[in-house]
């Protein structure tokens, strides 16, 4: 297959390289015969492999986060959006955290009955489940290999709470299954809104929703008597960190009553991949964007002490964690707690084996 110039956009993805997977070192460099215009050249084809994964549930310790397990059906994401923190995990599966990420994606067919097993075990104890953890759970191929809407029907089986991370409007798709969760306080959609741009969404973040798109998807779970919460992520300084006013205004109109933030985090192969992005599409001001970062991280891209790599520290932090704070209490958001509850937990069958 020829490919693109290593400097050009490719449309449609968020990267337009694959960085050399960091456990092998093997490097993908282009084909100087093959190199063609972008328009003449179109991005590589997404593939779909099993992944025969034995377990469902991924657990994890992390202070910074409001879930411990999690429920991926997808390794990878088509979504393509450029900053994603989960794109190093490709590695695991010796791919690279580049183009491979969002065109060659895991996928875990039995995650249902997997996630079914789970919560019959006796050793479970009901807990909030996060779906996704880590890529987005609603992706494009979940249109049609409805793995998380069969997952949700397990957890509205046995009644486990569940939050939904997603920026994808497909999650409306599977208001009655939400329905019957949310009708026993074990449901939460937490609809991520990174920017009211249009123009500068289909860069960062290409196979996504649009921010009207998600905005409807909002006010659709609102009116439908889901909870649903917004996060603004990532919060990314010179480029979007002016719109955090205006995006938490937007989303309670909609309909969300809470909401959080997440500032950017580049680990590993996402700082090159975010620094070829910020080159291509805005190389006026990359110097700004990333002086800014390491004023968040001590110097660094990245910073990975719990407590500080999801919001930073430093002037600028503290700026966003104020208007954030100023912006939600002007708009009466986050004025109660928001809890799941795992009262009404219970595993089919069980109150059979009571007769006997």
């Amino acid at each position: 297959m020829t490919r693109p110039r290593d400097e050009e956009a490719l449309r449609g993805r968020g990267a337009s390289w694959n960085p050399a997977n960091r456990f092998d070192g093997v490097d993908y460099m282009p084909d100087p015969e093959g190199d063609c215009a972008p328009e003449e050249c179109p991005g590589p084809d997404t593939q779909y492999l099993d992944d025969d994964s034995k377990s469902i549930l991924a657990r994890n310790d992390s202070p910074d986060v409001g879930f411990d397990v999690s429920v991926n059906p997808y390794r990878g994401c088509e979504h393509g959006c450029i900053y994603c923190y989960a794109r190093p995990t490709h590695e695991y599966a010796g791919f690279s955290a580049g183009l491979d990420f969002e065109t060659r994606i895991l996928v875990k067919h039995r995650a249902p009955e997997l996630l079914r097993t789970a919560l019959a075990a006796p050793g479970w104890q009901p807990q909030v489940i996060a779906m996704c953890g880590v890529t987005d759970c609603y992706q494009p191929v979940e249109r049609k290999l409805h793995l998380t809407r069969r997952c949700l029907e397990v957890l509205a089986e046995f009644r486990n709470p569940v939050v939904i991370i997603t920026k994808n409007r497909l999650v409306t798709r599977d208001v009655d299954v939400l329905r019957e969760l949310a009708a026993h306080e074990a449901v939460a959609v937490c609809v991520s809104l990174t920017t009211l741009d249009l123009e500068l969404n289909r860069k960062l973040e290409p196979r996504t929703s649009s921010p009207a798109q998600r905005l409807e998807t909002i006010q659709t779970l609102a009116a439908a008597g889901i909870p649903v919460r917004v996060l603004v992520a990532p919060v990314i300084p010179a480029i979007t960190d002016h719109e955090m006013p205006r995006l938490l205004e937007a989303a309670c109109r909609a309909g969300a009553r809470h909401a959080g933030y997440v500032m950017l985090r580049l680990p590993y192969a996402v700082a090159p991949l975010f620094e070829r992005w910020l080159e291509q599409h805005y190389p006026q001001r990359k110097e700004k964007v990333l002086n800014r970062l390491r004023s968040l991280r001590g110097g660094g891209l990245y910073k990975a002490e719990f407590g500080e790599r999801m919001r930073g520290a430093g002037a600028f932090a503290e700026q966003v964690a104020s208007v954030f704070k100023v912006s939600c209490k002007k708009l009466g958001m986050n004025k109660k707690t928001a809890e799941l509850s795992t009262e009404h937990f219970r595993r089919p069958g069980a109150e059979q084996l009571t007769l006997f």
